[in-house]
């Protein structure tokens, strides 16, 4: 039977682990705490504790029959907080056929709204960013020496049912901030989830980095505005970006600023999103919605 063990049990990976189990797959989950690990076990999934006191042979006999890794913890100032786990133990996870690596566009830095693709060297203007070109340049390495098939997936803004503009518009929160020539790459997780199923089931083709994009890159004040119109209400007011009251976390966001393909992504992998614009994406997730209410 093949085995999915997702380190890091977050909102993409949780839809990746419910597709698969659908299909037969046994799914493990780790946490880092045994609440989190209890709530695992409440989706039905096997569940793991996953931080400094797991021993080896703990971690070892959790996963020793695990045929699929995805990782999608995000690195800290040391590294990778995954890649030295599995190096101690894989030698005994003989079943073991690919890992992924879940990473962000971020990497690539800014290129003035320009077109980019795999080819494009990582410039990251951020820390974070930084450090997930150092974690994925750890886990090419690792792919070298123990022989075992890693990709790299580079995602953009993620957004689905319980996470999209629809709720922070109900709650208040969303502004229209106006940068102008600003875009942003972004993609339903029901389509990373099935970009990500069509690389492991079976593990894909030659490459080992793709961009899972929607390819449709757009300035973020228009998908607030077409959601508003679907909910029937009044798109919060325009703020020029010089006056808007951001994070510096927020703020950086818009610093880059890049139009991302996913030319190999549906050439390689062969998969077409079902969601090729946030338009389609957000009336799904509305239509859903409604439904529910009635």
């Amino acid at each position: 039977m093949s085995h999915l063990a997702a380190l890091g049990l977050g909102y993409t990976a949780n839809t990746l682990a419910r597709k698969l189990r659908k299909s037969g797959w046994h799914v493990t989950g780790s946490s880092r705490t045994e609440t989190g690990a209890d709530a695992i076990r409440e989706q039905g999934y096997g569940a793991l504790v996953l931080n400094d006191d797991t021993t080896v042979e703990m971690l070892a006999g959790t996963l020793e029959t695990v045929t699929h890794i995805l990782v999608s913890a995000s690195p800290g100032a040391p590294g990778d907080p995954i890649i030295e786990r599995i190096k101690q133990i894989c030698a005994r996870l003989p079943q073991l056929e690919w890992i992924g690596y879940l990473s962000t566009i971020g990497v690539y830095g800014g290129h003035e709204g320009g077109w980019i693709d795999e080819e494009t060297l990582p410039q990251p203007t951020s820390e974070r960013g930084k450090r997930r070109v150092v974690a994925e340049n750890a886990w090419f390495e690792f792919s070298s020496v123990y022989s075992t098939k890693v990709q790299v997936f580079r995602l953009p803004g993620i957004y689905g049912p319980g996470r999209s503009v629809f709720d922070r518009l109900r709650a208040g929160t969303s502004r229209r901030i106006i940068k102008p020539g600003q875009v942003f790459n972004r993609m339903h997780v029901d389509d990373i989830a099935g970009a990500l199923e069509c690389a492991i089931n079976p593990p894909s083709s030659k490459s080992t980095l793709f961009n899972l994009t929607d390819g449709t890159p757009a300035a973020p004040q228009d998908a607030i505005t077409y959601a508003a119109d679907l909910m029937g209400i009044e798109p919060p007011p325009e703020v020029a970006f010089d006056d808007a009251e951001m994070t510096e976390m927020a703020r950086s966001f818009y610093g880059d600023n890049k139009r991302v393909s996913n030319a190999r992504m549906k050439i390689e992998l062969g998969y077409e999103p079902h969601y090729p614009t946030y338009k389609e994406g957000l009336a799904a997730i509305w239509q859903a919605e409604s439904a529910e209410r009635k």
